[in-house]
């Protein structure tokens, strides 16, 4: 048996439905019910928060992997502190819990902000630079710090590898994310412009394979990047006009103009979580979004990343499916 922490999110639901493809049991862990989706997979299910030891202990009783994929995503900073204690507290949380029930490996799915983006050069593989700076985004600098916290528990002991996936697109996108909201924003017309810059965008569905293979034949204590194809704004744009025949907005702000709207755009946004809203932490991935190598995952764990143009189209054959 295996437990999915996190299971209703993006990566998760599609861990889920590939873990059940293989006919394995799995336990999914999160804070929400199931979706709909998800509940037709057959696998059982716990409520149950990443803070709480007890809760944990229980739920990863009989389990053989855990795969800790349980997170906060913010562009936004971390006003009230819930981000640190979620990838940071959480972390350690669900490590200490894994240890104690003496689950055989633990697959934590970190992501590359824990690398700083900025000194990281024009191609960032598992020796760059972590997030420590206080000046980095607050999400970036959780990720590493959730990193360093899994570590001190490897070595009292536990069997645990760490996954670091780019920006993550894709099909089974339930809540929808922040990128799927962007898309169906593309697909309704209602994005009035684009933004300068681009990131790498990896495919749940080739997260999900490469996380079951972490769980099969990682080095304990090994970080891998899991990435896609570097990609602009616009570039991803164009592959959604393609896809759903809907014109792409045409003005592309500027990088420099973007960036003086961005202490604005991050006050926005906390009010609203607007995904059509860039704030200054989301610019900043935009801004030095790396080329990232995943020859260390192709080599060990044999990760493959599917063309864009596939997954943006699965992206809104996804909602369609799912009535969004």
């Amino acid at each position: 048996m295996v437990v999915v922490t996190g299971a209703a999110g993006h990566v998760g639901a599609n861990l889920v439905r590939a873990l059940r493809e293989r006919g394995l049991e799995v336990r999914g862990v999160d804070q929400r019910d199931p979706p709909a989706a998800l509940a037709a997979l057959g696998a059982s299910w716990v409520r149950a928060s990443i803070l709480d030891p007890p809760q944990l202990r229980a739920a990863f009783v009989g389990a053989e992997v855990v795969y800790h994929l349980a997170a906060r995503i913010s562009v936004t900073g971390d006003p009230d502190g819930r981000v640190r204690a979620t990838n940071v507290d959480g972390v350690r949380t669900v490590a200490e819990a894994a240890l104690a029930a003496g689950v055989r490996r633990l697959v934590h799915c970190s992501s590359v902000h824990a690398f700083d983006l900025e000194r990281c050069g024009e191609t960032l593989d598992e020796t760059g630079p972590r997030a420590l700076g206080p000046r980095l985004p607050a999400y970036d600098r959780s990720k590493a710090a959730g990193e360093a916290a899994l570590r001190a528990v490897v070595e009292r002991g536990l069997d645990a590898v760490i996954a670091n996936p780019t920006g993550v697109i894709g099909p089974l996108d339930l809540g929808p994310s922040r990128m799927g909201r962007f898309f169906l924003a593309l697909r309704d017309g209602r994005l009035p412009a684009l933004v300068d810059g681009g990131f790498d965008w990896v495919d749940a569905r080739d997260v999900a394979m490469t996380l079951i293979a972490a769980g099969e034949r990682a080095r304990t204590g090994e970080s891998y990047l899991v990435p896609g194809h570097w990609c602009s704004i616009r570039g991803l744009a164009a592959l959604a006009q393609a896809a759903t025949g809907v014109p792409a907005p045409r003005r592309v702000v500027p990088m420099t103009l973007a960036r003086a709207w961005g202490p604005l755009g991050t006050r926005l946004g906390r009010s609203s979580d607007n995904p059509l809203v860039f704030t200054g932490e989301a610019l900043h991935a935009l801004r030095f979004g790396p080329r990232v190598s995943g020859a260390k995952a192709e080599l060990e764990l044999g990760h493959t990343a599917r063309p864009l143009e596939e997954s943006v189209r699965d992206v809104y054959a996804g909602f369609r499916e799912l009535g969004a």
